[in-house]
């Protein structure tokens, strides 16, 4: 007869799992980052070698003819356009009289208008220069067919009616609506005689702008290049020459830096199985990339979000990024090949979509499956900002110095190199046994040409 079973008989007879767990070893990862993103900016652009730190763009000579924009200055609700910037309305560009020119600030009115309000209207007489301050204002002019034709959206900064400046009249040759609620400096012309009447300095620059002839040029504002096509005969040819802007614009690398502090106790005891050295070394790299790109988008100097030519810079029509905002920022340059906008836009461009049952495609990018409209990637780039008004941009970019568009800038081969443009220089052992690493990112960002770099600003997510 067998036993019956008892507690003891139940015992293990081997090493279980959960003890053995705790005499093997423990299986690690490398240390992690949340603040690392796929960084598409720095992975779409062509990067072009820089020797001695500089890079010269020479292009063909243009006439500029004011096409900046003006900006304001507000303390609470007064709002003041700042003088010097009034030399960007093309009559007064070059005009240097301080006096004159605080005289023209210190005449404009302010006028808040509300959406739907109709601000200056096609056909009627050019009586004052409209200084957009805050808001959205529609552009329409009658079609042909007895409708109406959408000229685009002026926002912060624009002004229209600057042509009458030189005393000739003339009528608005569109209407203004307000979009949104707006704020708006009017500079009556009369009291630009008014002034100019006290100032023979500003008399004799309109006098002067008025009878100047504007050169030649082709419609991108470059000295046009005389030519002759679909003649017979002997006629005589007319002769031309290339003329090159004697200021080419130099971009000089930037630089993005930081020490690396390493105790040698730590680099000595506990690098295995993994190099603490080389880990703080990977992790920083990757914190100074994630800077770079930061600044190719954002930087006074080169970003991109600062260097877009004012011509290239449009305004959403209601709000959100559309469908349409986004055609007509490809419309703007020839052979766009990246979109990008910051994650919270795309999917603020997706919503709209899904409004009108439109769903966008998708395509492939560096084995990455990613957004897509009118074939044209969109990435996400979280370094793009997004203001506390909840409004952000998108941008459209052609790359590559042989499509005369946006490129990356870097040396290589600087001394003690650890990645293409980035060195790693040791710096010594201070007396509290401290090892110190200098780690340098030498990289700016160039835009060849005007059109190669578009924006469309102020979009609502």
């Amino acid at each position: 007869m067998t036993p019956p079973a008892t507690a003891q008989d139940n015992r293990p007879t081997s090493l279980g799992t959960r003890a053995a767990a705790n005499l093997a070893g423990t299986l690690k990862t490398p240390p992690q980052s949340q603040a690392v993103t796929p960084r598409w900016l720095t992975r779409v652009l062509p990067w072009v070698e820089v020797s001695g730190g500089t890079f010269r763009v020479n292009r063909r000579l243009a006439h500029t003819l004011g096409n900046g924009r003006v900006e304001f200055d507000a303390a609470g609700q007064d709002v003041r356009v700042i003088p010097a910037e009034l030399t960007e309305l093309p009559a007064l560009r070059g005009f240097e009289d301080h006096g004159a020119l605080d005289a023209l600030a210190a005449a404009c009115v302010r006028r808040d208008h509300g959406p739907g309000d109709t601000i200056a209207r096609a056909g009627q007489p050019v009586d004052e220069v409209l200084l957009i301050v805050h808001g959205r204002v529609h552009r329409s002019a009658p079609g042909a067919y007895d409708g109406e034709t959408s000229l685009g959206v002026l926002a912060d900064g624009d002004f229209t009616g600057d042509e009458a400046l030189t005393g000739r009249p003339a009528d608005w040759p569109h209407t203004l609506r307000a979009l949104t609620r707006c704020t708006v400096l009017a500079l009556p012309l009369r009291e630009v005689r008014a002034v100019a009447d006290r100032s023979a300095r500003l008399r004799d620059h309109l006098a002067g702008t008025a009878q100047s002839a504007v050169p030649r040029r082709n419609k991108r504002g470059e000295a046009d290049i005389a030519l002759a096509s679909g003649h017979a005969g002997e006629p005589v040819l007319p002769g031309t020459f290339v003329e090159y802007d004697v200021a080419p614009r130099e971009y000089e690398l930037g630089v993005a830096q930081t020490v690396l502090r390493v105790h040698t106790r730590v680099a000595d005891l506990y690098s295995e199985p993994m190099n603490q050295v080389e880990e703080q070394l990977r992790l920083t790299v990757q914190a100074l990339r994630e800077r770079q790109e930061h600044e190719l988008v954002n930087n006074r100097e080169f970003g991109l979000l600062h260097n877009a030519d004012p011509r290239q810079r449009l305004h959403p029509r209601s709000g959100p990024p559309t469908p349409d905002d986004l055609d007509a920022l490809l419309a703007r340059r020839r052979k766009t090949q990246y979109l990008l906008a910051h994650p919270r836009t795309i999917a603020a461009f997706g919503r709209q979509c899904s409004a009108r049952g439109v769903y966008p495609a998708h395509t492939e990018l560096d084995g990455a499956r990613v957004h897509a409209w009118r074939g044209v990637p969109l990435l996400p780039c979280d370094k793009i900002p997004v203001t506390r008004a909840g409004t952000s941009s998108v941008l459209a970019l052609r790359t590559g110095q042989e499509s005369q568009g946006v490129v990356g800038l870097r040396q290589t081969g600087i001394p003690e190199e650890y990645e293409p443009g980035l060195n790693v220089r040791f710096m010594g052992i201070n007396e509290q046994a401290v090892i110190s690493y200098l780690v340098s990112l030498y990289f700016s960002a160039a835009v060849l040409v005007p059109d190669a770099l578009g924006v469309l600003e102020d979009v609502e997510i």
